[in-house]
């Protein structure tokens, strides 16, 4: 059986880290998008296969749907800072 879990990757200031908010303490770095989605996908195998063998509950893949929803920023004038233009 392949269950799939969510992943978050999130841009630092020397590359890349990762997440599952399926897995909490599971985390991977990487420098690139593709070096840390290879190295979450073996820390989640390898935090499962942990649980597995020490007789812990595997946490089951949420049923998250994932979507970016675009927001026009329009500029402020007087502060350059941004607001929602809706």
């Amino acid at each position: 059986m392949i269950d799939s879990y969510l992943i978050i990757i999130e841009k630092t200031k020397s590359g890349f880290s990762a997440y599952s908010p399926d897995v909490p303490g599971c985390v991977a770095i990487g420098k690139t998008v593709p070096e840390t989605e290879k190295n979450m996908k073996e820390a989640i195998q390898f935090h499962i296969e942990f649980m597995v063998e020490k007789g812990y509950q595997v946490p089951k893949p949420g049923r998250i749907t994932v979507k970016q929803i675009p927001l026009p920023i329009i500029p402020s004038r007087k502060t350059g800072l941004g607001r929602v233009g809706i």
